[in-house]
């Protein structure tokens, strides 16, 4: 049980700032902590980081469990190997982690017996682990890599180029990437990527990210002569994906706005160097992802008509909508990516929030399932369209990613790289099962502990959850969750509407004026919890980042009294203002916007900085964030953190730990991750009840 927690917070100043929003004045006072650059605000960060780390420092638990942590991490990783054809052969290109590296390492090797080679380590760019691969693309003889690199968790990303025989670094180098892939001409003489303009200096990490644009680089040609493909000054919201088409024939274009899982299609015949980019999708109305293309036909998973995703085609010569064709339709599970090897579909369904696997030929019948080692999640079956193996990856709540290998002709699968972790699998079990929400809907919730575990209310849980932008989230393993399930806890997982585990609608209905169903369905899961003697209030925490960090700050705010911990991480906490920084802009399609009368009032109920209620007793908190997130930018937290501090009432700790030298959580070094995971864990165990 937790130490009297009578700390003396950090004095935060308050101002008189208000805005009006449509007739409704809504006060602002710690809206100064919104510049990071300001000797005040990194005053303040300091004096808060000084507090964390001091209470931190005093929980008795906490060093055993990183001693655990680093003991279980401490074992091989292996990434889903892809292969390029080269004129020398085959040649395979996969990541590795020794156990305890701050970065996963690139190899190369020519055969899949043979002698591998360090193409790439990331270790090796900095001393502390912050520089991280964050984009690759190899063209298709082999011969050439490009890759991104990011510094310090931003989304900014610096390109590179690297001779894959040799090791050694080309001169090209691109910056001001963001948001960005690459895809190589055919002949690998260039490839495409796009960026934004150069940002300012002081404020690149705050300012809106407008008018991206799409390029095409020329290999050893410096960034100034990149030819411009296409932009539009006249929407700045715009984003552009170029992808060459395996034949190398064409460029597609897929144009984005926001977050929504909708976009345009456009092409540009790349044989035809005078060639104009041509409108093929012209209107936001669904979600086309381009599969592959044979001749002038383009195949597209979408969900037009089809929320739960379909497969098309269209023949670019006729493209009017009549002539689309329908090659696999909806079916009752949720399509979530499909490819093209050994000339079939091999497509990747979620049912009820796991994975299957199905194979199609080109004119849509079903051939196969896929089997796979069990109830989890599978992710790769990538490749060209010509091979006959390929690659997956598979792993659950009490099993680390393991990698198979499978023989599309045969059908046959067998383990090629599994790892080695100090536990048993069998010590531990995951359940699947369904609760009602406050309006009935039923939602699935993954429960996982140890074998053995007494159901008396009294057991420490974590909820964690999301429940937006339609991401799915699917069995997974972590060191981090497994060690908390050694020390008894209960790690539960609901798969909350604003998700995409049951397509568009799913989504849908957890977005812009039904964002409370998303609540609903979290708070509900702790109900359920409760009600079958998993666990108690004074035993329950609440875990959840980004979206997710909106979702633990929401509903501790609307339901103090149901939680004895609270752990919001790189939230979206302040939702009349997310808009005004970096890419907040794009979440307006699951948010709306606060400069919407209906929305405003919508977003005005469930904010979690302004619901938090003067004299209330709130769970045990500890915010967290990192000083380069420039995707949630670190306000958010600072706001609500000052806010929590100041409106909370008893013994409860309200702390925010501020990482630095860290972003968002892409690349994030895997010691800062075991530190991180740690304080959240020694934390918890300070202030759950058992």
């Amino acid at each position: 049980m937790a130490q009297n927690s009578a700390l003396q917070y950090p004095k935060t100043r308050t101002t008189e700032q208000t805005d009006n929003y449509h007739g409704t004045t809504v006060s602002d006072p710690y809206r100064w902590l919104e510049d990071p650059n300001s000797g005040e605000t990194q005053a303040w960060v300091e004096a808060q980081n000084r507090v964390t780390q001091g209470y931190l420092a005093e929980l008795g638990e906490r060093g055993d469990i990183q001693k655990r942590l680093t003991e279980l991490w401490n074992f091989e990783r292996y990434g889903i190997p892809f292969k390029r054809k080269t004129e020398a052969g085959t040649r395979y290109f996969y990541f590795k982690n020794d156990g305890l590296q701050n970065q996963s390492v690139l190899y190369t090797q020519t055969s899949l017996d043979g002698d591998s080679m360090v193409l790439l380590d990331p270790n090796t760019l900095s001393d502390d682990g912050t520089v991280a691969l964050s984009g690759l693309a190899v063209s298709d003889d082999g011969q050439r890599m490009a890759y991104g690199l990011s510094s310090s968790g931003s989304d900014w990303q610096e390109w590179k180029v690297r001779d894959v025989a040799t090791g050694k670094d080309l001169d090209d180098h691109l910056k001001w990437v963001k948001f960005s892939g690459a895809s190589w001409k055919s002949d690998s003489s260039g490839f495409f990527y796009s960026r934004y303009d150069e940002p300012n200096a002081e404020t690149q990490f705050e300012d809106v990210n407008y008018f991206q644009k799409l390029y095409y680089h020329q290999i050893g040609t410096p960034q100034s002569e990149d030819v411009l493909i296409y932009d539009r000054p006249d929407e700045k919201e715009w984003g552009f994906g170029g992808d060459v088409t395996e034949d190398g024939k064409y460029l597609e274009i897929s144009v984005w706005k926001g977050t929504e899982r909708k976009n345009l299609v456009f092409y540009k015949d790349l044989s035809n160097p005078e060639a104009e980019v041509v409108e093929l999708i012209s209107e936001f109305e669904a979600q086309f992802n381009l599969i592959d293309n044979e001749g002038t036909t383009f195949w597209f998973k979408t969900d037009l008509d089809a929320p739960r995703g379909r497969v098309i085609a269209i023949d670019i010569t006729k493209p009017e909508r009549e002539n689309w064709r329908e090659v696999i339709p909806e079916a009752e599970e949720t399509l979530q990516g499909i490819g093209v090897l050994n000339n079939q579909f091999v497509a990747s369904y979620l049912k009820d929030a796991r994975s299957q696997i199905k194979i199609f030929s080109f004119d849509g019948n079903f051939i196969r399932e896929v089997e796979l080692p069990g109830i989890g999640s599978a992710g790769g079956f990538g490749g060209k369209r010509e091979d006959t193996e390929t690659f997956f990856s598979f792993t659950s709540y009490t099993t680390p990613t393991s990698i198979y290998r499978y023989n599309l002709e045969t059908g046959d699968r067998e383990l090629f790289r599994q790892p080695t972790v100090d536990f048993n699998p069998e010590d531990y079990i995951t359940e699947q099962i369904f609760y009602s929400s406050k309006d009935g809907t039923k939602v699935p919730m993954f429960i996982s502990y140890k074998k053995g575990l007494e159901k008396n209310g009294k057991n420490p849980t974590i909820l964690y959850g999301y429940g937006g932008f339609n991401i799915s989230l699917t069995p997974s393993f972590s060191v981090s969750n497994l060690v908390w399930m050694e020390m008894g806890g209960v790690y539960a997982v609901p798969n909350l509407r604003g998700g995409g585990e049951y397509g568009e609608s799913w989504h849908q209905a957890g977005t812009k004026l039904n964002k409370q169903n998303v609540f609903d369905d979290f708070i509900a899961a702790a109900e359920w919890l409760i009600a079958n003697q998993y666990t108690a209030s004074s035993n329950l925490a609440i875990s959840g980042g980004s979206n997710g960090g909106l979702l633990v700050g929401a509903c501790m705010t609307q339901r103090p009294d149901l939680f004895a911990a609270a752990l919001p991480a790189v939230g979206v906490l302040d939702m009349l203002r997310f808009h005004k920084f970096t890419i907040g802009w794009a979440w307006c399609s699951d948010y709306g916007s606060s400069e919407n009368a209906d929305e405003f009032e919508a977003l005005y109920a469930y904010s979690p900085l302004h619901n938090l209620k003067p004299g209330t007793a709130y769970p045990a908190t500890m915010v967290t964030t990192a000083d380069h997130d420039d995707r949630v930018v670190p306000a958010h937290s600072f706001k609500f953190a000052a806010a929590l501090q100041a409106a909370h009432q008893g013994d409860n700790p309200v702390l925010i730990r501020i990482e630095t030298k860290a972003g968002h959580g892409a690349g994030k070094p895997t010691a800062k991750i075991i530190e991180e995971a740690a304080d959240k864990w020694g934390f918890l165990r300070s202030h759950l009840a058992s």
